[in-house]
């Protein structure tokens, strides 16, 4: 059960709709749309409204699919004993139906938005806005979602890496070069990444609550192995870019961003301390998806 809910005036619905979006997660979104429009780049000029588009179109989705989340979890109880950051649904700050409409709200402007792409560049793009919008959903949401039965990994590296990286070229191209699929990869590991620290923090509660993730289902140990070689094949995927991209090398400046985070993992931090693993692994994302955008446009 939530707490007793009360309507939210302006400041405080403006402070749910903050919490609701988790912003300091925008690294996962920008990211892919970055390293795509550079695969574009690389191989002709962009178009800034197709860039404008695809950047609506992205976060729209992601930030709607993060009120579903705060919503399903929150009607399910899995965030009633959250440790890490507040949830609205579960901590009782908004009602259900409230982060629900925001949700819908977000999800309706990507929806436009994909229209219009579709309109524009090719109509199966409407295709990839029905996959996005029930990948979003029953991440968490439905009877069986698939972010509760150890999936939620192959969703990330899917949506975020995959089909953002690939997507994003597609809108700018009319067509996927083989360097875009080439490109998802390390970005959609590293966004795997954050997933897995995420869910190594939510292992007590997650298991109370029944949301067996693969953190869950593999134990503490291994998921803190399973995030040393998510950087791993992270870095390593990206170097192997540059026989056809030389300038991809500049990832590797982002190594040091990784120490922080690798070195908590490392030591055992638990609980809280995670919340800090989760935040480095953003700053990591941002500095690599940024790098490897600038090497791979050049």
């Amino acid at each position: 059960m939530t707490a007793p809910q009360h309507t939210a005036g302006g400041a405080g619905a403006l402070r749910n709709w903050v919490t609701g979006a988790r912003l300091k997660t925008l690294p996962a979104t920008l990211a892919p749309i970055a390293v795509g429009t550079a695969v574009a780049y690389s191989h002709a000029p962009l178009s800034v409204p197709r860039t404008t588009l695809t950047l609506v179109y992205g976060l729209s989705f992601v930030l709607g699919t993060n009120f579903f989340n705060d919503y399903s979890d929150g009607v399910r109880g899995t965030d009633a004993h959250r440790v890490g950051p507040v949830r609205l649904v579960g901590s009782g700050k908004a009602g259900p139906r409230q982060v629900l409409r925001n949700g819908l709200v977000l999800y309706a402007v990507a929806a436009l938005t994909g229209i219009v792409l579709a309109v524009t560049v090719s109509w199966w793009l409407l295709a990839l806005t029905a996959l996005c919008a029930l990948g979003g959903w029953f991440y968490t949401g439905g009877s069986r979602p698939y972010g509760y039965r150890g999936l939620g990994e192959v969703g990330v590296f899917l949506f975020h890496g995959v089909i953002a990286v690939c997507a994003t070229a597609y809108i700018q191209l009319g067509r996927v070069p083989l360097l875009a699929p080439a490109a998802s990869v390390p970005v959609g590991v590293l966004v795997c990444a954050l997933l897995v620290t995420n869910n190594l923090r939510d292992i007590p509660t997650d298991t109370a609550a029944g949301k067996i993730t693969l953190a869950v289902r593999i134990g503490d140990r291994r998921t803190r192995v399973l995030y040393v070689l998510c950087l791993v094949v992270t870095f390593v995927s990206a170097v192997a870019l540059a026989p056809a991209r030389p300038w991809a090398l500049l990832v590797l400046a982002a190594l040091p961003f990784a120490v922080i985070p690798l070195r908590r993992v490392l030591s055992g931090a638990r609980g809280g301390d995670l919340v800090a693993v989760l935040e480095h692994t953003c700053l990591l994302l941002l500095a690599f998806g940024t790098l490897l955008a600038i090497g791979l446009a050049r």
